[in-house]
């Protein structure tokens, strides 16, 4: 049966309160192990509690947010140990989704991806807002996924990325350059434009390689010093 505009509505709100949370938990705006205020949340919004209730559920599936019986829903803590078994999946993913997105892309989304490459090479020098960077590198590998054209994959690596970025955030002030990890992407987006398969999957998969070895190397030093 067709949704009734109520329906569509009331979906629409659900996904609005999901992606306004969604990114500050990425970006640990909302720190973790914060609460999650929802009456707070409705009135900044101005819709109802429903919705919302919906949007943290989807939240929860992704892992960045938990609820607990009577006490509330709270922000997941970031658990570093957790950051093998994310790229052990993405290592496997990643080279797959930037090889189908050279193959399949369809015209307009080809069209995004070439200007997504052609911001990230004009870029000279690191921006003053390390928000804006870290949402440029979130959008391209959205965009990346959505390219892909295989939704079941889509779904995963959107998740496994938000999970990757809220550890990268974690230790962003201890990196050398955020900066230079998010212009490998230019390579990479000229590739899957090019319509190289190959070279697309190689870089893809030396990116994510790349990006657990500095995260590595970061929570390691302690250690080695």
């Amino acid at each position: 049966m067709p949704s009734t505009d109520a329906e569509q509505e009331y979906v629409s709100l659900a996904e609005q309160a999901y992606r306004a949370l969604r990114d500050r938990l990425i970006l640990l705006e909302i720190p973790p192990g914060a609460p999650i205020n929802e009456g707070h949340l409705a009135a900044e919004l101005g819709i109802g509690r429903t919705p919302i209730r919906e949007g943290l559920k989807k939240l929860e599936l992704e892992h960045l947010v938990v609820s607990y019986p009577r006490r509330g829903t709270f922000a997941t803590q970031v658990d570093i140990t957790d950051l093998a078994d994310i790229s052990e999946v993405r290592q496997v993913l990643e080279p797959l989704a930037a090889r189908r997105a050279a193959r399949l892309a369809r015209p307009q989304v080809r069209a995004e991806l070439d200007a997504a490459a052609r911001q990230i090479a004009s870029m000279e020098r690191e921006p003053a807002d390390t928000r804006s960077l870290m949402e440029l590198d979130l959008s391209v590998h959205r965009l990346i996924y959505r390219a892909a054209e295989n939704p079941h994959m889509t779904e995963t690596l959107v998740r496994l990325d938000n999970l990757a970025t809220r550890i990268w955030c974690l230790v962003l002030d201890r990196l050398p350059s955020a900066f230079e990890h998010v212009r490998e992407h230019a390579a990479l987006l000229e590739a899957i434009v090019d319509r190289d398969a190959d070279r697309a999957a190689e870089l893809a998969s030396d990116h994510v390689r790349d990006f657990e070895q500095a995260i590595r190397a970061v929570l390691y030093e302690p250690a080695r010093g």
